[in-house]
């Protein structure tokens, strides 16, 4: 039996030889299970070398060319992880710039997990899609195989709010996305600004984003020279679930004994949740304590209204829907794109103003 390096030097001699071939081919001419083939075919194209078609393999190149050449009339599909919180304004901005091409959008909900992930993209596939537009679980092995598998289908796919994972270098995905990181930061400088020294993080432990929010937290407080010891940087239960009253409790107490007059929450249902119950202690928003919030959905209605970072949900999906539109009228041609929008900061009156805070 051939070595591993050996059979994969002949998949890439046949793959340059015929351009395509498909897998059924390699099955016969190495001598080896369909399963071996598949596991070759991956590593090779986890390294860039060759790309993944319906049924076979490709050489390299940037995305895999759709039915049509043509934005008008093309049927978009869209499977996204919620139309709650969140995603009803990146869905409406996908909607509203597909509709502009001519073409039509057609939308499936998942429920972040892979599985589901893979059934609603199979569903839109039978409905005669030209590009898909998702929203995937990337987390764990289910996720990064759903990544490669859905690098191998034979329309388009953009990726919405999430990016391939380490593991997945040459993957070629194009994907939209906010920088969180970069609007943590934004946040951390705005409390600097007003004086404050340390600045706590509070983030909802089930966000897909709370990693690249705590890594632009970590990243501006370094930056500014800010004191961590101490100093709460929590992930907390979502807002109403078990534990979250403790979690809070847990938060202000930290607050409390580092001296943090400063927090940045992710999202808004758990800074209100945190406002409510900093005030049923005896805490004022902003004098003993300032918030900024992350998301921006329900922030303005808070009493007081809370300063936030707010991600460009809108102009995200309407970029993500721009960028599938244009890989279908130019499939062979166009780079891989990967777009990261800035997030804004909207201020509000939870984080009051300059003053020389003592923590």
């Amino acid at each position: 039996m051939r070595l591993a390096a050996q059979r994969r030097e002949l998949i890439l001699s046949a793959v340059r030889a015929h351009g395509v071939v498909r897998l059924s081919d390699l099955v016969e001419q190495l001598g080896v299970t369909a399963v071996t083939v598949r596991r070759d075919v991956t590593a090779l194209a986890d390294r860039g070398l060759v790309s993944r078609v319906h049924g076979g393999i490709t050489m390299p190149h940037h995305g895999d060319p759709p039915p049509s050449p043509r934005s008008a009339h093309t049927l978009v599909g869209m499977v996204a992880p919620s139309e709650e919180y969140y995603w009803p304004a990146v869905i409406q901005g996908a909607q509203a710039a597909v509709t502009a091409a001519g073409g039509r959008l057609a939308l499936r909900t998942s429920c972040y997990d892979a599985v589901e992930d893979r059934r609603q993209v199979i569903r839109l596939l039978d409905r005669g899609v030209q590009t898909l537009l998702v929203a995937p679980n990337t987390t764990g092995v289910a996720g990064i195989d759903l990544l490669r598998w859905l690098s191998g289908l034979s329309v388009p796919v953009v990726l919405i709010e999430r990016m391939p994972p380490p593991e997945l270098p040459t993957i070629g995905l194009d994907a939209a996305v906010t920088d969180h990181a970069l609007g943590a930061g934004l946040a951390v400088r705005h409390l600097a600004t007003l004086g404050h020294r340390t600045v706590g993080l509070v983030l909802s432990r089930l966000s897909p984003h709370h990693a690249a929010i705590r890594d632009g937290w970590s990243a501006a407080v370094s930056s500014l020279g800010m004191p961590v010891d101490g100093v709460p940087a929590l992930d907390v239960p979502s807002y109403g679930s078990a534990g979250w009253a403790q979690a809070c409790d847990d938060v202000l107490d930290q607050c409390v004994r580092a001296g943090v007059r400063a927090l940045l929450v992710h999202a808004d249902r758990e800074a209100i949740g945190l406002l409510d119950r900093a005030r049923d202690r005896g805490f004022d928003v902003p004098g003993d304590l300032a918030v900024v919030s992350y998301d921006d959905e329900v922030a303005a209605a808070s009493d007081p209204p809370l300063t936030a970072v707010r991600p460009q949900k809108h102009r995200l999906g309407a970029l993500a829907a721009q960028l599938a539109l244009a890989r279908v009228a130019d499939p062979l041609d166009r780079p891989v794109h990967r777009v990261a929008l800035w997030p804004s900061l909207t201020v509000r009156e939870s984080c009051g103003t300059p003053r020389n805070w003592p923590g």
